[in-house]
This record gives C-alpha cells, sequence and structure tokens, in this order.
C-alpha cells in the first residue's frame, strides 16, 4: 500500500510540475496567438468583401457614398456597401451604362387586410431592397436578413408620371393612371431620395404595361403578368391554383409552398387544433349530443375563415414569382 501511495504521490507532484508552463501558454494564446488570428480573419474577410464589390455591379461611388448634399459620408459609404454585398447578383441585370446610385431597405405593397390579419410580422415578411440606379429602380423582395430571394421587379423611369416620397412611404404613379406605396423606407436614406427623385427625368419609351414588371432571376427577360413561367428561357413559378389547393388540402400549406415555414407551422397547428375540435363535434352531432351542432358550425366557420386567410396571403405572395427551383444562377 505504501508504495503504491508513493507512486500515485509522485505522478500528481510531476504533474503539478507542468502548471505553470500550461498557464504561461494559455496566457500567451489569449494575449498574443489569439487576438492576431482574430485580426487576420477580419482582414481576409474585409479583402473578400471589398473583391465582391469590385466584382460586384457597376455604381457611381461620388453619389452612392455621400449625403443629400453630395458631400462624402464614411458612415453613408459603410451601410451602402453593406447593402451592396446584398446586392452582388445585380450585376447580370445592369446594362452597360447603368449604375446604382442609392440603395435602401423597405416593404412591399402591403393591403391593409394582409397588415391587419398578420400585424406587425408583415415588416419581415414583405422585407424589401429598392436600388436606384441611373435608368431604373430595381424592387427586390428579400428574406429576414435582406438575403436574395431570387424574386426581382423593375420599375422603369419613363414608365412613371411622378415618384415621391411621403413620410416614410414611396410612392409611385405610373402612366397607366395606377398607384403604388412602398412602405416603411428606411429614415436613414429619405432625404437622398428626395435629392434624387429631383434629378430623375421620366422622359424616354415607356414599357407596354407602364408599371412594375417582374423579372426572371435565371434570364433576366421581362415576365408576362400572370403567366408563372418565363417564355425566353421556360423558368417555372409557383402559382396561384396550386397554392390554393394545397393551402385548401393541408394544414399551412399556402404557407410553406410559398416559403414561410413561421407562418406554415403556427398556422399548421392553428388548422389542426381547429380540425381536431370539428371532428369531436362531428362525433357528438352523430351521437345525438344536445348543443354540438351549434358547436360543430361556430367551429366548422373558424376553420374555413382561417383556410380563405391562409389562400390570401399564399396568392399575394405569389405575385413575387416565387421559382420552384431554389438554387438559380443567372444566364444572361
Amino acid at each position: 500500500m505504501d508504495i503504491a501511495y508513493a507512486s500515485n504521490g509522485s505522478a500528481v507532484g510531476g504533474f503539478g510540475a507542468f502548471i505553470p508552463l500550461i498557464i504561461m501558454f494559455l496566457i500567451f494564446y489569449l494575449i498574443l496567438i489569439k487576438p492576431i488570428s482574430q485580426a487576420n480573419r477580419i482582414k481576409a474577410r474585409k479583402k473578400d468583401a471589398q473583391k465582391n464589390i469590385e466584382t460586384g455591379p457597376s455604381f457611381d461611388r461620388d453619389i452612392l457614398f455621400s449625403n443629400h448634399k453630395g458631400e462624402h459620408k464614411k458612415r453613408i459609404e459603410k451601410r451602402q456597401t453593406t447593402l451592396l454585398k446584398k446586392v452582388h447578383f445585380l450585376k447580370d441585370f445592369l446594362k452597360d451604362d447603368e449604375k446604382i446610385i442609392l440603395i435602401t431597405a423597405g416593404c412591399s405593397p402591403t393591403s391593409i387586410l394582409e397588415q391587419f390579419f398578420t400585424g406587425w410580422i408583415f415588416l419581415y415578411l414583405k422585407r424589401s431592397l429598392f436600388v436606384f440606379t441611373n435608368k431604373r429602380i430595381f424592387h427586390i423582395p428579400t428574406k429576414q436578413d435582406y438575403s436574395y430571394r431570387n424574386s426581382i421587379a423593375q420599375i422603369l423611369y419613363p414608365d412613371c408620371t411622378s415618384i415621391r416620397i411621403k413620410g416614410r412611404t414611396l410612392v409611385f404613379k405610373y402612366k397607366n393612371g395606377k398607384n403604388e406605396k412602398f412602405l416603411f423606407i428606411a429614415s436613414k436614406e429619405k432625404k437622398k431620395i428626395k435629392a434624387l427623385l429631383q434629378t430623375i427625368s421620366f422622359a424616354g419609351t415607356s414599357s407596354k404595361n407602364q408599371k412594375r414588371i417582374h423579372l426572371c432571376p435565371r434570364c433576366t427577360s421581362e415576365l408576362e403578368e400572370e403567366e408563372y413561367i418565363c417564355l425566353n428561357c421556360h423558368l417555372e413559378f409557383k402559382d396561384k391554383d396550386e397554392a390554393k389547393k394545397i393551402s385548401i388540402i393541408y394544414p399551412g400549406g399556402g404557407y410553406f409552398y410559398t416559403r414561410h415555414p413561421f407562418l406554415g407551422v403556427s398556422d399548421a397547428i392553428v388548422e389542426t387544433i381547429l380540425l381536431v375540435y370539428v371532428i369531436v363535434s362531428l362525433i357528438d352531432v352523430i351521437n345525438g349530443v344536445e348543443g354540438s351542432g351549434a358547436v360543430l358550425c361556430i367551429f366548422a366557420i373558424i376553420l374555413v375563415f382561417e383556410k380563405l386567410i391562409t389562400v390570401y396571403h399564399s396568392n399575394h405572395f405569389i405575385k413575387e414569382y416565387i421559382p420552384k427551383e431554389k438554387e438559380i444562377k443567372a444566364i444572361a
């Protein structure tokens, strides 16, 4: 026993001699090696970001990085550079003599009913980027982090009779007599937008529809309204009939179909609970339980109403022309 104890004690004592060295190494790593490593990673990310900007869409540096008075501001350059990374794909859509002059954020057109039934969540569901160029404005519906959803539309200046910013709402009046409003435009760019709109000319050749036109994310050609296939490259988009059918058959189906999983899960839970109540009430009606008929009618009406809301929302999402394919590379 004494030999074993002595042996263990010796082992512990030998290990203890290395503790100061281990502590010194950890201190050395935390003070010198880790910060250097982090600095190198940050430097590499900045280099990659700069490379993406240089190889990305063309932009007018003097206008893009200046305020409404034409003065260059570092904070504006930082924000616009961040937004430029989000629209790197636009290089395939811009014409040879076209340059980006401003990027801002806001929301796609949203009806009163949509706002009422979704509440504040519509601010995330309808997030968009707006890219002003010297020839047109790109409207880009995005995900919550402003990343590209393979959905893009354009508004040609010659298609408009006026464009103005009212509060935080960007209002377009088209030459076809219709108006369109984009809500919650970022306040950081309000003054700059006002200044730019004073310099924009609405002269030129209008499109045949004279309004906002969606573009194919693969071949960049204009899409026909209510046609859910690109007539040029034959890229297929999700359509209203399929959205309606899936919304009616499956709980939350319309939201999943239009790639809104959070809403899909929430709606599926609600519809499933209502469906269970309808089935239970139906069984009570069959068994002759008093008052069960009225209960069945109430839950059935609520379930139908819930389904109608899902169909309504999914139809609005479909208007953004969602490709059936998730990964798309432009071939323009």
